[in-house]
């Protein structure tokens, strides 16, 4: 397997919702484990009334405060594609502290561009832009740890 089978592989399972999966082959052997925490379903219940009654009621009102005061920033990016973190890791700007940046803000980027690198488990992954556009911001800093699906780059689609 090469790496970006493996990160293939990796962006599968987390989407999946598997929590363990193991690959042998003659001279390879992998093991990706996600910490997501384990589904249970209550077949008594349907699906929206158990997750419903798992919320503590104090955490209602709090989340509708807080949606309706985020609600015109949302508004404001609307018109952008998020660029979002493929997996877990630490989020760089450059290759190395005395390079450049791949992104900028203001930067043009095309599809398969280069627009950072997630360092999971030792290893150095680019990431590449799946949209052509303009940087607009940047959502992260620099040596950050991310999450799997987490905001990076808005971008204003050309």
């Amino acid at each position: 397997m090469d790496i970006k089978q493996i990160q293939e592989l990796i962006k599968f399972v987390s989407r999946s919702g598997v929590n363990e999966v193991a690959i042998e082959q003659e001279n390879f052997k992998i093991t990706i484990k996600t910490n997501q925490a384990p589904v249970y379903v209550n077949a008594a219940l349907p699906a929206p009334v158990a997750a419903q009654s798992a919320t503590p009621a104090a955490a209602v009102p709090q989340a509708a405060e807080t949606k309706a005061a985020s609600t015109p920033a949302a508004e404001d990016t609307s018109k952008y594609i998020t660029i979002k973190s493929p997996m877990i890791g630490t989020f760089y700007r450059s290759s190395s502290p005395d390079k450049p940046s791949f992104a900028n803000v203001g930067d043009e980027v095309a599809v398969g561009k280069v627009v950072c690198i997630i360092e999971a488990m030792k290893l150095f992954n680019e990431i590449e832009s799946e949209v052509a556009g303009r940087i607009v911001k940047v959502l992260v800093d620099n040596a950050s740890p991310v999450e799997y699906d987490q905001p990076l780059f808005l971008v204003e689609p050309i």
